[in-house]
């Protein structure tokens, strides 16, 4: 195979419709070159594979970047999983001497031209997507524009933009796997199908349960039933378990007081697992059994990632942070 040839200053020149000279000059950081312009020379730059002799670009001005937070994950009860992701990921953008822009967008409204927009206003050479998973035309844009993008708290099955998430399917399989410990053998697993994050929950609970004789799953969707509903089914006895692993804590601690509560028809060792360890896990009565999710650490590895690719890494990345059980006080041995 014929080794590919090394980017050199004249493709940069090329691509950006610029001289070489000017090429040159904004990569030596010399005087009458516009801020812009060695901005977009030093990130084609990074997007080229150039490798320069000067070092900016390690070190040069595109150290700007902007975070997109679903505003209804800073709003809602997913507000503490959230506040410590953004929290962290100003702390580590200031220590790593990178402007962080955050914004909150409406999720369900985000477009590749707002992004854009966003990114234009900020004046940055990168993007953190909190919550939002990406689609055909943003990977595009984004290989094609030079502009990292980095998702938070996602997944890009088709390993297309990098991206930092919990070690979903492993935390899963471990709270199914605590269950089964446990003596519990028909487990409901509630699940939100829309993400590739909590699809990969499923996978981990669909596994610990084909690893166990005996083991029969249960799988309800929130597109079929509301927590609510689910909750009284479960109450009805329309289901035959002994135990839930739900997909997040705030499902999970909707269900505690009619799970536990004197007029509950479910046996005493009725056993729930939830997921994400927020604030309002450690709240309920009783405390919540759940899996913690290292928030400041998803943070941390989202900016480390994005000023890597901002300098030059161009190698997709999926970047996954180690959970934890939470005993609690919902799991019963039967």
């Amino acid at each position: 195979m014929a080794k590919q040839r090394r980017a050199n200053q004249a493709d940069i020149a090329e691509r950006l419709g610029v001289s070489v000279s000017t090429v040159s000059r904004a990569l030596a950081n010399e005087i009458g070159i516009s801020d812009a312009v060695r901005r977009e020379v030093q990130r084609m730059a990074r997007t080229l594979g150039y490798k320069s002799k000067h070092n900016t670009l390690a070190t040069g001005g595109d150290k700007r970047a902007v975070a997109l937070v679903p505003l209804g994950g800073a709003t809602s009860g997913l507000s503490g999983f959230y506040f410590g992701i953004v929290e962290r990921m100003r702390t580590q953008a200031a220590e790593a001497g990178m402007t962080l822009d955050l914004r909150l967008v409406n999720e369900s409204a985000v477009t590749l031209e707002l992004i854009q927009k966003q990114i234009e206003q900020a004046d940055a050479g990168g993007v953190l997507l909190a919550g939002i998973d990406a689609w055909d035309e943003l990977a595009a844009w984004s290989a094609e524009a030079g502009v990292p993008v980095i998702l938070v708290n996602g997944s890009d099955p088709k390993m297309r933009v990098s991206s930092v998430s919990p070690a979903n399917y492993y935390g899963a399989f471990m709270a199914t796997q605590r269950l089964l410990d446990a003596g519990h053998r028909r487990i409901l697993h509630y699940t939100h199908r829309y993400r590739p994050t909590i699809r990969q929950r499923q996978r981990g609970f669909e596994q610990a349960i084909a690893m166990t004789p005996g083991a029969v799953a249960t799988i309800i969707n929130t597109d079929e039933r509301h927590t609510g509903e689910l909750l009284a089914d479960m109450l009805a006895g329309r289901h035959d378990i002994t135990a839930a692993f739900i997909w997040n804590d705030i499902a999970a601690v909707e269900m505690l007081e009619g799970i536990y509560g004197p007029q509950s028809s479910l046996p005493p060792s009725f056993s729930i697992i939830g997921f994400d360890d927020l604030p309002v896990a450690s709240m309920a009565t009783p405390r919540l059994s759940t899996v913690r999710v290292d928030r400041e650490a998803i943070g941390r590895g989202a900016v480390r990632l994005l000023a890597e690719h901002m300098d030059g890494e161009i190698a997709v990345q999926l970047l996954e942070i180690g959970v934890d059980m939470v005993e609690g006080e919902t799991v019963f041995t039967v």
